[in-house]
């Protein structure tokens, strides 16, 4: 009873926001979702901006009254204008090697995941001194849900709710870096490879990458930014002409556009030709290469056959091939491929020139898959 009273609290609080928006006719924007120069420009003097994003950025605070130098009165106006308070950790779960997956739920009541990976633990000497630091990699969604439909995927039986803002994205990495202790000068990694297709939602993903890379904030270099997309070949286009200096991946998952529309319906409007012409024309740093995500699901797409067309596909581009274990979730016709497999895979692909690694898999004592988290939420409720 007590759970049927909670949840009918809950969704009049959801109407109660909704309908504020739908009467203002817009959002109203958080502090997150400003670059420096732009509360410059709104806020006077425009010093204080400066502090507020030492604040947020450097100091992770997601209240206004934990900034010490910030006027009372105008701690008052920021949280009425720039709210700061935009969501919450619904909750969390942690794997035994490090992963740690988040369920954020924003102010409306929507969910979106983000992940923090790992990549390498902390070193140190016989005397006990740290000769490396720990490395990181934060997966982050753009949107509450997708429309790409990706038959592998759990976040596609949810469809889609609606784009994540720019301060919606930025926030998960403030938060990932506030839960963690990670210090504001430690570098991380960034990847837009959770709930969404990060094409789709182009505008909102471009401002947050710029603020994420402001110096004055996250200072997480374009760099470090990479963009997994399920290949949008007219915004990879779009995005290649911006020269952001962003990473690109691309969810290619198959070699032939008759298994891939089984995959990704998508690729009946964008096709593997156009992703593979669109990422030929990509500014690559001459450092990098363009990451080519394989998900390996059994007898689907794990034979040698498979492996040579995917070479004669990426023929012309500085690629690297990323295969990844299809990870199993409740009601999936898939099923992982055996470990023998992929490495036949893998070393075929080398033996024909090009560059070619299986990701470890990360998390999967826990809610491993994309979706998992929030699905198992929503069914709580």
């Amino acid at each position: 009873m007590t759970m049927k009273i909670d949840f009918f609290i809950k969704c009049l609080g959801t109407l109660r926001y909704n309908f504020t928006y739908l009467i203002k006719g817009l959002k109203i924007k958080t502090i997150y979702d400003y670059e420096l120069n732009e509360l410059q420009a709104k806020i006077k003097p425009a010093f204080r901006a400066k502090q507020i994003y030492d604040w947020i950025y450097k100091k992770y605070v997601t209240s206004y009254e934990d900034m010490k130098n910030i006027p009372k009165d105008l701690k008052l106006q920021l949280q009425k204008e720039y709210p700061i308070d935009i969501c919450k950790i619904a909750s969390v779960e942690s794997s035994s090697d490090g992963t740690k997956k988040y369920l954020f739920e924003y102010k409306d009541g929507k969910t979106a995941e983000a992940v923090l990976l790992l990549m390498k633990e902390k070193q140190k000497d016989e005397d006990g001194n740290i000769t490396k630091s720990e490395q990181y990699t934060f997966c982050i969604s753009t949107q509450v849900g997708c429309k790409v439909g990706c038959s592998f995927c759990l976040t596609a039986k949810g469809g889609f709710v609606r784009d994540l803002t720019a301060g919606e994205i930025v926030s998960q990495i403030v938060y990932l870096k506030k839960e963690n202790n990670i210090p504001q000068d430690k570098s991380v990694n960034i990847v837009y490879m959770g709930m969404g297709e990060p094409l789709d939602n182009f505008d909102n993903l471009i401002k947050a990458i710029n603020i994420i890379a402001d110096e004055k904030g996250l200072s997480i270099s374009t760099r470090r930014q990479t963009i997994s997309t399920s290949g949008i070949s007219s915004k990879i286009e779009k995005l290649g002409q911006m020269d952001l200096g962003v990473q690109l991946a691309i969810s290619l998952h198959a070699v032939d556009d008759g298994l891939r529309s089984e995959l990704i319906p998508m690729n009946k409007a964008y096709n593997i030709n156009s992703i593979i012409e669109a990422v030929k024309n990509y500014p690559v740093d001459t450092r990098k290469k363009v990451m080519f995500e394989y998900l390996v699901i059994k007898d689907k797409n794990d034979d040698i056959k498979s492996a040579d067309k995917l070479v004669s596909l990426l023929k012309g581009i500085e690629a690297k091939v990323n295969l990844i274990f299809f990870n199993p979730f409740d009601g999936t016709n898939y099923e992982r491929p055996s470990k023998n497999s992929m490495i036949r895979f893998r070393d075929r692909v080398i033996s024909k020139g090009v560059m070619c690694t299986i990701r470890e898999s990360k998390g999967i004592d826990i809610s491993a898959a994309c979706g998992q988290l929030k699905e198992k939420k929503d069914k709580e409720i």
